[in-house]
């Protein structure tokens, strides 16, 4: 009897601990931490590495994954910070999708939030440690972490200001990439066009990443009306009505079809055929689809869908990177 009783005691166990760490990942939103790693290390091995191969410094690898995970981590923190503060709104926008309060305690939320941050702050300087000249990353990582906090207490609140404050941090995983590098120069050796080069394959990422994501977050902020509405937040479409806030988002959708497709015109001239055909059917099509769908779109569940859709639009553009492997 005793033995079944232990049994019994260690399934339970184990079933806590499982509901425990499938919840925390949850809360850190796991995918969305892999597209970010994604990102870096496709910007990393197929932009930066080619462009400079043969001159790249010594621990460059080791420094970059510190960098890497830095990101990643103070991503997380800033998850379990914005769930923290949401939770009334998250209980009418998605009360089956809520971690804090119901699997995870908010102590302990608050608690991993300090140790997340910490870590990526960590992390970052040891990443920097050797290059004296790069202490500005590791202030502007520090802002990053204030900048998630009062995100998730205020700016996500105000008209703009949070789409803006999100949109810049998801640009600055491409371009704190890009600055890691950009005074190494000297010492890699390169020549002036791929400095050039190196430019403006981040600026165009980097602009890409932040257009798409205003999209986005315009799209999220019509799916999360409900919630928001009851806790007083003013949002887009809560402040100009939906209708305005489908032009606001309509017009950025125009902006990035536009640049997307006058990137591909330019692209032609050195004979890029399968990058210009992967951009023009996994990321122009699709986002010409997103636009003609937004017009439509008047329910929750066709707001969610267009977020997700536009989460795919994301990662094919980030997915052609990898085309740069091979043509630079």
């Amino acid at each position: 009897m005793n033995g079944f009783n232990h049994y019994h005691l260690s399934i339970l166990h184990y079933q806590l601990n499982m509901r425990l760490i499938t919840g925390f990942l949850k809360l850190v939103r796991l995918p969305n931490l892999i597209f970010i790693a994604l990102t870096q290390v496709l910007f990393q091995y197929c932009i930066f590495r080619p462009l400079y191969n043969g001159g790249v410094l010594v621990d460059d690898d080791r420094h970059f994954i510190f960098l890497m995970l830095a990101s990643v981590l103070i991503a997380a923190a800033g998850y379990v910070i914005n769930d923290y503060f949401d939770i009334n709104i998250d209980e009418v926008n998605k009360p089956e999708r809520m971690v804090v309060d119901k699997v995870i305690s908010r102590r302990w939320a608050i608690a991993w939030h300090f140790m997340l941050s910490f870590s990526g702050l960590v992390l970052t300087f040891f990443a920097l440690g050797s290059f004296r000249d790069k202490w500005y990353l590791l202030l502007a990582n520090v802002f990053c972490v204030n900048l998630l906090w009062f995100y998730s207490t205020n700016f996500k609140k105000s008209l703009l200001t949070g789409n803006i404050v999100i949109s810049l941090l998801t640009a600055w995983t491409i371009l704190i990439i890009f600055f890691s590098k950009v005074t190494w120069h000297d010492a890699l050796g390169g020549s002036f066009t791929n400095q050039h080069k190196f430019f403006r394959l981040a600026l165009v990422y980097a602009g890409f990443a932040f257009i798409i994501s205003l999209i986005r977050e315009a799209i999220k902020d019509m799916e999360d009306m409900a919630g928001d509405t009851r806790y007083g937040c003013r949002t887009m479409p809560i402040v100009w009505g939906v209708n305005a806030a489908k032009v606001y988002t309509a017009v950025w959708i125009v902006i990035l079809i536009a640049s997307l497709a006058a990137i591909q015109v330019y692209s032609l001239q050195f004979r890029w055929w399968w990058p210009v055909l992967f951009s023009i059917i996994l990321i122009i099509v699709p986002l010409v689809y997103i636009l003609f769908s937004l017009r439509k779109a008047t329910v929750q569940a066709d707001f969610h869908r267009l977020s997700s859709q536009t989460k795919l639009v994301m990662l094919t553009g980030i997915l052609s990177m990898a085309f740069f492997y091979f043509y630079l």
